[in-house]
């Protein structure tokens, strides 16, 4: 598969080193599979390149030169190094080494990913990793970075290769100070009446797209504060500045806590993707691929996890159906 490169000066000062080790064109061409006179091309190309006798030739014998001495002796450096360096490379793509380059969106890596940074580093000591976080679309190629996490309702067209591990969904979160003062919203129509503090940045739009599952609802949002980070409106929310649509995973430590109420928690934004990009799947480097797996391992499921205690509460109607249900199964 390599021979499409081999020809060349390369190639030409491996013919001459077979020449002076194996002693004769004839063994040599047959070492490297291939005819006397094509060897014996090889070496004199490569005479005429440097303009001088590396070999003394005659019917019946042939000598090595001083001149050709010396430079067998740096052709066998130098190809040592080139075939140190190719198994570098192709080593690379079966023992995870080297430096992996991690670029994800930031209050997301904190949560989910930083932690898997751990393992695999306790996993694979051989590789520096270099996380990076942003709340931009990423431009692999131009930041010199291996993968990136990022999440979007729709990727941009690009030559990146994406593959997507799961989805999250804002979420409508207050204060309980800002709901006492104003009232918990009963509908999400009064959402256009109310302060609402907006999450704007490249994977998200200036308006609240909301569903209940059924029905779609677009709200306009006016309030007293913009932000670009997910943790800059959590905190404004939690001051009792408004309401705030934030991602699932931003608002469910403090929902926990009770430093925030889910609001009309039937209502949600559509999916968002979440996706690992990387340059290229051709010859993908073990460091990267192992990295991969890791995240196709561990975050779906957490992911999962967090999406289940932030689904919307049953319908009354549905709860007493699955009464019914298991109140009509004989006992055992």
């Amino acid at each position: 598969m390599r021979k499409n490169l081999d020809y060349g000066l390369l190639h030409a000062m491996t013919a001459f080193l077979r020449v002076v080790d194996a002693g004769s064109f004839t063994a040599a061409a047959e070492v490297m599979e291939l005819t006397t006179a094509q060897v014996s091309r090889l070496v004199s190309e490569l005479e005429n390149r440097l303009q001088t006798k590396l070999l003394q030739r005659t019917t019946r014998r042939m000598a090595v030169t001083s001149v050709g001495e010396r430079y067998a002796n740096q052709c066998r450096t130098i190809l040592e190094l080139v075939t140190e360096a190719e198994n570098e490379a192709s080593g690379a793509r079966i023992q995870p080494s080297g430096r992996l380059r991690v670029l994800c969106m930031a209050s997301f890596g904190d949560r989910y990913v930083v932690p898997l940074v751990a393992k695999y580093c306790a996993a694979y000591p051989s590789v520096t990793f270099e996380y990076s976080a942003s709340q931009f679309v990423p431009d692999l190629l131009a930041e010199g970075m291996d993968v990136s996490i990022y999440l979007t309702q729709r990727l941009p067209d690009s030559s990146i290769v994406a593959q997507r591990l799961g989805v999250v969904q804002g979420v409508l979160c207050a204060s309980p100070a800002y709901l006492k003062r104003h009232g918990m919203p009963k509908s999400v129509e009064e959402l256009a009446d109310r302060a609402c503090l907006r999450l704007l940045n490249s994977s998200t739009t200036p308006h609240w797209d909301l569903t209940d599952g059924h029905t779609k609802h677009v709200v306009n949002p006016v309030g007293p504060m913009i932000g670009d980070h997910p943790e800059a409106v959590l905190q404004a929310a939690r001051a009792g500045l408004g309401i705030a649509m934030l991602p699932g995973f931003a608002a469910l430590d403090s929902i926990r806590s009770g430093a925030l109420v889910h609001v009309l928690p039937q209502w949600r934004s559509p999916d968002f993707g979440v996706y690992v990009l990387m340059p290229s799947r051709k010859f993908l480097e073990a460091k990267t691929r192992v990295w991969i797996e890791l995240l196709k391992e561990e975050l779906p499921l957490a992911l999962e996890r967090d999406a289940r205690e932030l689904a919307p509460p049953e319908p009354v109607k549905a709860k007493a159906k699955a009464r019914r249900t298991r109140a009509s199964k004989p006992a055992r």
